[in-house]
């Protein structure tokens, strides 16, 4: 990973450190991003705004779209 690191800084011109910073960055904003989501939902479903569907009804519904995709 390391040469990998070194080999997109000097591609870029930026220093590794600077890339790897950027790279965390962005990372902890997709995290907290996921986590907001995740409460949300969590928090949906807790207020009974959402209902759950056990797995293999959701398999179900989704095999059924994908059959009716191909024979459209």
């Amino acid at each position: 990973m390391e040469s990998r690191l070194q080999e997109l800084a000097a591609k870029t011109g930026r220093a590794p450190e600077d890339l790897v910073e950027d790279a965390i960055a962005g990372y902890r904003h997709e995290l907290a991003q996921t986590r907001d989501m995740l409460d949300a939902r969590y928090d949906d479903l807790k207020s009974g705004r959402v209902k759950t569907i056990d797995g293999a009804t959701a398999f179900a519904a989704l095999r059924s779209k994908s059959a009716e995709r191909r024979r459209s």
